[in-house]
């Protein structure tokens, strides 16, 4: 039976960690893993450790790997916002020309905009992203940090980390560690209403 066919009511006793079924458990896909009210528990959790890893928000700056990071970063801006009574800097990189996957892509790729209202000069960077697998996109987006400035300090904080990684990337912060197979797919939803972490079989 694949590592990814998990349930979200099956936890171990850590609860950032979804653990596999029983071997009589039927298997089917896309499965629903977590819902819009576990997810909200789990991204105000990730902004209080956020906090106190940080003693507070000073220098603070949250960044958001489009597109799911840039949802996610603004969920947790908010909370941040509502516990400490102060607004921490936010804003948005888009990756897709620092891939080291580009040239062999068969069409043009499609350019988002990055919004960086301040400098990342001597800030806490705190770099965020839905899904964490290889670590390839989280590379990408350091160094298109690296770059524009010159950080502090820079962590990582994750909705989901589904393992598998192919470069020494590890998250500070995560929401839920989530055992998969290379055949199987995260698809992570944040839209008001919508909100969901399923997984899927590839093909």
């Amino acid at each position: 039976m694949s590592l990814g066919k998990v349930y979200a009511h099956m936890q171990s006793d850590d609860p950032r960690v979804l653990s596999a079924p029983p071997k009589d458990v039927p298997s089917s896909f896309p499965r629903v893993l977590l819902d819009s009210s576990q997810i909200g528990r789990m991204i105000r959790r990730m902004a209080h450790e956020i906090l106190e890893r940080n003693q507070g928000t000073k220098d603070l700056y949250l960044i958001g790997i489009l597109k799911g990071g840039g949802i996610l970063a603004e969920r947790l801006a908010s909370i941040i916002a509502s516990i400490e009574g102060a607004s921490v800097p936010l804003g948005t990189v888009d990756i897709t020309l620092y891939r080291d996957d580009l040239s062999s892509r068969a069409s043009p790729p499609f350019l988002k905009q990055s919004d960086l209202p301040e400098s990342v000069d001597l800030k806490r960077v705190i770099l965020v992203d839905d899904v964490l697998f290889t670590g390839r996109s989280v590379r990408s987006a350091l160094d298109l940090l690296m770059d524009l400035g010159r950080p502090s300090r820079v962590q990582l904080a994750v909705l989901i980390d589904r393992g598998h990684r192919e470069l020494p990337i590890r998250a500070d912060f995560v929401g839920k560690n989530l055992p998969t197979s290379l055949d199987e797919t995260v698809q992570v939803s944040l839209e008001p209403g919508r909100e969901h972490v399923s997984l899927h079989r590839k093909g």
